[in-house]
């Protein structure tokens, strides 16, 4: 790294199974590279990407990235805690996104090899960003078989807000391929959340029965989203509450026959289209990724939720995205991404 980007080395991992093969930096644990077999056995790299670290370090929409410390938007950069108000930065029209100027995307982290994975871990000090309490965080990379599981764990000295994700984009037909029109997607949620124009929920929990947010049967995206006439997705969906781990998104590549399921701990998941993509970033292979070349299946808390308690959702919906402070406790959550051989 060079100094003004605050010295360094970063460090590439490969995880490796007959099937899957990935690569991870310790800057921003990005996953750079995610290659998985089609129908014929044949790999081809299903996320979009950089083939220098140069890119990385530059702007560009969080390609492969660990976001936080608060994964997706906070409403003027603003919340109260216990009687005090933070103010965050602003930088994303009137709101704060994915952590800030300087989120856990652009920061180098410490690595630990383990047998299956590797575990990244930071120390996020008492006001980075804005945000309060000293914050230990450990993002663990594992590959079994057909299934690479993140796992995310933190540890405050303060009562703050944490809502951490993965933020890579996904084109099952191999990065570089033009769209994902031809890709079939389902999320088992029965209400999402709408947005107001600056993308933060309005306080409404609506059911998905009679919409085009209603995705619990498999759809054909490009299909899907003419007939609905939707411009793209950049919504959470409010998945079924409970502990254990569970099947929330799948999508499936029918001329390639690949398939990704999603398994999360977690109360949302934000599906993005790339909407924002435009072909000026030159990724891997030079290619160009222009808007809807990828989709997003971000595993993360409700956006916005320190600012809100909306109707029907319980307090632990939104207490689930602070660590108190009083019992320094870890919380943790994990994310599973299992890609099938057909």
């Amino acid at each position: 790294m060079p100094p003004e980007e605050g010295g360094g080395e970063v460090e590439k991992f490969v995880l490796q199974s007959d099937s899957v093969r990935v690569e991870i930096l310790s800057f921003g644990c990005i996953i750079a590279t995610l290659e998985t077999k089609d129908r014929d056995g044949q790999f081809s790299d299903i996320v979009l990407g950089f083939d220098t670290l140069e890119g990385y370090t530059r702007k560009h929409p969080f390609f492969g990235a660990v976001v936080g410390r608060v994964a997706n938007r906070i409403a003027h950069g603003r919340f109260s805690l216990d009687g005090k108000e933070y103010q965050l930065f602003i930088n994303n029209g009137p709101n704060s996104l994915h952590g800030g100027a300087k989120g856990f995307d652009k920061v180098l982290w410490s690595p630990q090899v383990l047998p299956n994975g590797v575990r990244f871990f930071r120390l996020s000090p008492d006001g980075e960003e804005g945000y309060p309490g000293d914050l230990k965080v450990w993002v663990t990379y594992t590959l079994t078989g057909r299934e690479l599981a993140i796992n995310y764990q933190a540890q405050t000295s303060k009562t703050t807000p944490i809502s951490l994700t993965n933020h890579s984009y996904f084109n099952l037909a191999g990065q570089g391929s033009r769209d994902v029109y031809d890709h079939e997607i389902s999320i088992e949620a029965d209400s999402y959340l709408p947005v107001d124009d600056t993308k933060i929920p309005t306080g409404e929990v609506a059911a998905v029965q009679g919409t085009g947010f209603d995705l619990r049967q498999p759809v054909e995206l490009g299909k899907h989203l003419q007939k609905f006439h939707l411009d793209g997705f950049d919504h959470n969906f409010c998945l079924h509450q409970g502990q254990d781990r569970r099947l929330v998104a799948r999508v499936f590549h029918p001329p390639t026959g690949r398939t990704m399921e999603v398994h999360t701990t977690q109360p949302g998941i934000q599906f993005y289209t790339g909407n924002n993509l435009d072909g000026s970033l030159k990724g891997k292979g030079a290619a160009t990724y222009p808007k809807h070349s990828a989709l997003c299946l971000e595993t993360q808390n409700w956006p916005d939720a320190v600012n809100k308690n909306p109707p029907g959702t319980p307090m632990a919906m939104v207490t689930s995205a602070r660590i108190q402070a009083e019992r320094p406790e870890d919380a943790a959550a994990e994310e599973h991404l299992q890609d099938l051989d057909c």
